[in-house]
């Protein structure tokens, strides 16, 4: 099992970078034979106790724009650098001149191929005073066409986080049923709310009219600068009615905590043999637009608590009639599906309003019936949403999940806003697209590759939301149709990953990972660099898009194919012989992940729904490489008295009666007794002094 042992180190290391191949093939034919594709797995804003934050602006090239790292050629007689990407010969500034061998900035030492810049006003629309770090806004968006239990359940969750958010945060509040009401938290004398009809569909322009923020004379102008003599606005940027509906968190928790105690279940009559009315789509447009209206630019999430499908208005997945079922994959095979493209393309315009104010939309959906997740799935990955699902807001997945969003210190999963990857690379590396949580900006360049997978067409990417376990695979590709050349002048490439984003503490961060990988001389530089853990997760993620993307995608044969191709190409055997087939061990694991994979949820969708196999693909395309590797092959390390706990076979083998297994699938964790040490269990040794050290044992499996 390679999981567990991969797990004690860290691969991916100070760059948060891992590649499918560490040595590159030279042309495009011979990446072509190398049936996995070239790719990196980033982590843009990875943590890592080396990371050297630099407070001042990066120096940055005047022909490629990339910025100065170890990999620079430098002249420190005549202070000039050159750039490794484009050969461009640059000036060094007044300011490092006093730079030498002996005395390099951070950004030169070799150990430091990972810097972040803090900076100060950095790709900053707004022009925030530095000295005022524009607050995070979160809105909330709870649905009410459930039961009462569920609906206490969600609003007892509500009250909690309230009180986790840091006082500066501008909170709001949207409740949905059959019609949308936006609450009004800034008229203290009675419970105040704007209603809009659930079946209309409402641009941004109708819901800021609606909501009294319309600005006379037509179009809206620019956000509001904030001039550093005055008083920091509520909401950096925005408009001076917006403070009705969002006010910080500190002011509004009373009146928040009132708010929720007085809501109650929809009370829009439902006919019975129907379904609730509920118009997810329409409250998820409105807080849209309120937003994007009042707040454009300015780092907010919208946190959708839903509780069952959409049945009124735009959005809609099903039909009010309890007895047409929600789609099934079957369903979806056959195109019997009157609600799905209709949704999917209301919610890939939601992802595009979303994308251009720079907004995230999570979404955590409770409910035993689906809700909606496959056709949201759209907005919610473009965003760089979260999503959960759970059967009950009562539920512990559902009760942990919400309250560690809002979490600090070791448990935060540093939320961050208005992210930018930019990639720079060398002359004959292409960047065929990524497959994650961004969009792209369509910024063309040289680096851009004819052949397009995921988000590409581009060399710039927006990421609204991203965390610091936030994973993104770029596929790249080898334009130059050279053979391999050792003695050539360039045996070195060369990437650059540019990340800005708005940090949990407000202030703009550019974090700047510079790599370099070799060009491969032969067969055995390929063997020698192969990543199988990234490979595997590559080739999963790769598989699941094209079953989204292309129609009548076969993947399992689409991988079968592909494993025979890569056996052929690197391993050894006698032609009719299959006894004599030996492969290396830098491929040994390979074969294991594809046989578990071709056999996973992500593969094969038979007894998942549409949403369930939407969102399974969602935490694939956005965890770490090691994550997305247990979810493909689980780990299963067995626990004993005579030994350390220690990896296990996926086989009936590894049962015993004098062992407890562990088996973490991601999603699910499933601990196992053997029959002795059930036993035991059950006659409550745990409980008993003389029996201190099997206590002791089951005690650490259920802290690991």
């Amino acid at each position: 099992m390679a999981a567990p042992e991969l797990a004690q180190t860290d691969p991916e290391g100070i760059e948060g970078v891992r590649m499918t191949w560490l040595n590159w093939p030279r042309s495009k034919v011979e990446a072509s034979k190398c049936v996995i594709p070239i790719a990196a797995s980033v982590q843009p804003i990875r943590p890592h106790v080396d990371l050297q934050i630099l407070p001042y602006s990066p120096l940055r090239c005047k022909t490629c724009s990339s910025v100065l790292n170890p990999f620079c050629r430098v002249d420190f007689t005549a202070l000039i650098w050159i750039c490794p990407f484009c050969f461009q010969r640059n000036h060094f500034p007044h300011h490092y001149s006093s730079i030498s061998q002996t005395n390099l900035p951070a950004e030169l030492y070799p150990n430091f191929p990972s810097v972040e810049y803090s900076i100060t006003n950095y790709q900053n629309p707004q022009n925030f005073n530095p000295a005022v770090p524009p607050s995070p806004i979160y809105l909330f968006v709870l649905d009410t066409c459930m039961i009462e239990e569920e609906l206490e359940f969600a609003k007892s969750a509500l009250k909690r986080v309230i009180g986790l958010l840091p006082d500066n945060a501008m909170v709001g509040f949207i409740s949905y049923g059959m019609q949308v009401q936006v609450h009004e938290l800034g008229f203290q004398e009675m419970s105040k709310v704007y209603v809009f009809r659930g079946s209309k569909d409402l641009s941004k322009d109708q819901v800021l009219e609606q909501l009294g923020l319309a600005v006379p004379g037509g179009r809206r102008g620019g956000p509001a600068i904030q001039k550093s003599g005055g008083g920091p606005s509520p909401v950096a940027g925005a408009g001076p009615g917006i403070n009705r509906f969002l006010l910080p968190a500190s002011d509004c928790e009373y009146t928040l905590d009132s708010l929720l105690d007085e809501l109650t279940t929809d009370q829009w009559p439902v006919a019975p043999g129907n379904r609730s009315l509920r118009c997810t789509g329409v409250a998820l447009s409105v807080a849209a637009g309120l937003l994007g209206a009042s707040t454009a630019g300015t780092g907010a999430r919208i946190i959708a608590l839903v509780g069952g499908p959409c049945t009124e208005g735009p959005g809609s997945i099903v039909s009010k009639d309890l007895s047409d079922p929600v789609r099934s994959h079957k369903d979806l095979d056959k195109d019997a599906v009157p609600f799905f493209k209709k949704a999917v393309h209301f919610y890939d315009e939601l992802g595009k309003q979303l994308v251009s104010q720079g907004h995230v939309l999570d979404v955590f959906a409770s409910a035993l019936d689906q809700v909606g997740i496959a056709e949201m799935k759209v907005a919610i990955e473009k965003s760089g949403g979260l999503v959960v699902l759970a059967e009950s807001f009562g539920h512990s997945v559902f009760k942990d999940s919400f309250k560690r969003i809002f979490e600090d210190g070791e448990q935060s999963l540093g939320l961050s806003f208005n992210g930018m990857l930019e990639i720079n690379c060398s002359k004959d590396i292409k960047i065929q697209g990524i497959i994650g949580p961004c969009t792209s900006l369509e910024k063309k360049g040289p680096a851009v590759a004819n052949t397009v997978i995921g988000q590409g067409n581009t060399t710039s990417w927006k990421l609204c939301g991203l965390d610091k376990s936030t994973c993104l695979t770029v596929l790249f590709d080898v334009s130059s149709s050279e053979k391999s050349d050792p003695a050539g002048p360039n045996p070195q490439l060369f990437i650059q990953f540019l990340t800005s984003y708005q940090s949990t503490d407000g202030q703009m961060r550019l974090r700047v990972t510079t790599v370099t990988r070799r060009w491969a001389v032969g067969n055995e530089d390929l063997i020698q660099g192969f990543d199988q853990e990234a490979a595997a997760v590559v080739m999963a993620r790769l598989a699941s898009y094209k079953m989204e993307m292309e129609e009548g995608f076969d993947a399992t044969r689409w991988l079968d194919r592909n494993l025979i191709r890569l056996c052929s190409k690197f391993g050894d055997y006698r032609k009719d012989d299959p006894a004599s087939f030996t492969f290396n061990p830098c491929f040994s694991l390979f074969p294991q992940f594809m046989f578990n994979l071709r056999r996973s949820q992500f593969v094969q969708v038979f007894n998942n729904s549409p949403d369930e196999t939407a969102y399974f693909r969602i935490l694939l395309n956005r965890e770490s490489i090691s994550n997305a590797a247990v979810m493909i092959q689980p780990s299963l390390i067995s626990y004993a008295f005579n030994s350390l706990p220690a990896p296990a076979l996926l086989d009936v083998q590894s049962i015993a009666a004098d062992r407890i297994l562990l088996l973490d699938s991601y999603f699910s964790v499933v601990i196992f007794h053997g029959m002795t040490i059930a036993q035991w269990r059950n006659s409550g040794y745990q409980n008993q002094p003389e029996h201190k050290v099997f206590s002791c044992a089951a005690y650490f499996v259920g802290g690991d």
